[in-house]
Formats: C-alpha cells, structure tokens, sequence
C-alpha cells in the first residue's frame, strides 16, 4: 500500500470534504469538544480483511493519530465478530472518520472476499483468477489492490499497459492481420491477446501468431473444444495461453478452470462484490 499513499491520501480528502463537510453538526452538538475516546472495527462476518490503510489515514484527516492494525490483511478470518483495527484520540475526530472509513474499508474487503472465494474454487486446477478494467472509477488501484489480496493477479492496469485487440479494433483496423500487424508494428515487445468469440476466430487468431485468447462468452463446452484447438495447433499456436471470460459465476468456474484454460478474468470481483460488514464501537475515555 506504500505506492498508493499519496492516491489513498487524496481519495479520503475527497470522501470526508463530501461527507463532513463544514463539519459535523451532530457531534458539535452532543460531543464535548475535549471529549476523547477509544475506537474498535469490528468485522462482523468471515471474509478478508483489506483496506485498513485507508482506515488510519480517514482517522488521521480527522485528527486521530493512534491507529493500530491488530490483523494481518489478505488472510481469510472465519471467526467473528473480531477487531480488526484500534484508534484512540479525539472522540468527535473518532466519529467524523467513522463511515468513510467503513464504506472503504468494507467494499475493499468485500473484493477481497470475493477473489479470495473465486481463488479457492479453483484451487489445484493450475487456472489463474484475473480482474478486469471493470472497476469503480478512481478506485481502480485499490480495488486491484484487494483482488491481490484475496489471491488474484491483477490483469491490465488500463489501456496503456498492455495489448488487447477486440471486435471494434478489428473492424476499425479493417481485420484481424491488420490489426495485429499494426500492433506488433507499434509495440513490439509487447504481448498481443486477441479476443475471440467462437472456434473460428480461434483458429484464424492462432494463425496469426498471437500470445493469448480471450475466450468471450464461450460455454464450459466450447472452451474445452478451443483448448484442444490450441493444443492440437503446435506450430504457430506454441507457447499461447487461454483467458476465459464472460458469464463467470462461483458455480460454475470450477468446471470453466477443469477446461485446462490459463486464466479466468472476471469483472464480477470489481464491479459486483457485496460490502463486507464492519462496525465501529466507540467508548469515551
């Protein structure tokens, strides 16, 4: 989380400016001024912890400087409630941080636990969980962040750092050839994935050479027949890795994985994961 300090720093700014505004009013009102406290997070269901970082520095924007992690983030807790993080300092500063911190601190846990659901599930098939750039806008890093936590590897950052040739770069650089042609022309030392959405375009694909597919919306079934292809095809198919994508659940990605596919990318651990739940339980000094 050191590289994503100064990110971390401006995304709470901007949640506590929105949430706290000139300041909040309730706890002027009922809170001595003086009054100080000591704050426990509470995890209140089983799931990985992620985003305790975030946390200290919505205590610290707050004016709250003692902070104490007192888990190991990334590990999967069945045994709750818990605490998972200690504050102690100026009780209104204690409450003001108090729901930025959990909206961080429980979506990022939640895509923690939901990669780390996803990565158990294919535990000992040799498939590879990835996400996607389906993430909340200005958040991607962190919730990159969490899916690395919960056992996943992180796909592209974005669209700079690597080559994903899909159906509208095809039609717009007038086919598959010219498209990966231009490619491998503008960047020759990077990878080209090309997607591709039936065995055709499978096939065409690994003769031109590429470095993977993307396997877009296929059924279990028809994954297994592109892998196969891809097997069968030892000359210009060596060396290609399988994404699998598309209508990817907890149900069935075992059976999509036991294909023999490299990796699956899922847009779910981004875009769809359930907030975990956390609580914040406050005791005056």
């Amino acid at each position: 989380m050191i590289e994503l300090a100064e990110e971390i720093e401006e995304l709470v700014g901007r949640a506590l400016a929105e949430d706290v505004g000139g300041g909040d009013i309730t706890a002027e009102a009922t809170v001595p001024e003086d009054a100080r406290g000591r704050a426990r997070m509470v995890q209140k269901e089983p799931g990985v912890v992620f985003g305790l970082a975030v946390v200290a520095e919505a205590m610290r924007q707050c004016g709250v400087e003692d902070v104490d992690n007192l888990v190991v983030e990334g590990q999967w807790r069945e045994d709750v409630p818990a605490d998972v993080l200690v504050a102690s300092g100026s009780a209104r500063g204690l409450l003001a941080a108090e729901r930025v911190a959990i909206n961080f601190l429980g979506h990022l846990s939640g895509v923690a636990t939901l990669t780390a659901r996803f990565a158990e599930a294919v535990l000992g098939t040799g498939t590879t969980i990835l996400d996607t750039r389906k993430t909340t806008p200005g958040l991607r890093h962190l919730e990159k962040a969490a899916v690395a936590a919960g056992g996943g590897i992180n796909h592209r950052m974005g669209l700079y750092d690597a080559i994903l040739i899909k159906e509208n770069h095809i039609a717009a650089a007038g086919g598959l050839a010219k498209a990966v042609h231009a490619a491998r022309s503008a960047q020759p030392e990077k990878a080209i994935e090309v997607e591709v959405r039936n065995l055709d375009e499978a096939a065409y694909a690994l003769g031109m050479g590429v470095d993977r597919l993307l396997l877009d919306n296929m059924s279990p079934e028809l994954i297994g027949e592109a892998v196969a292809l891809r097997d069968q095809n030892a000359g210009g198919a060596d060396g290609v890795s399988l994404e699998a994508s598309g209508g990817v659940t907890l149900e069935n990605v075992r059976e999509i994985a036991e294909t023999g596919v490299e990796f699956i990318s899922i847009g779910a651990l981004t875009h769809s994961a359930r907030t975990l739940d956390f609580s914040m339980l406050l005791e005056l000094s």
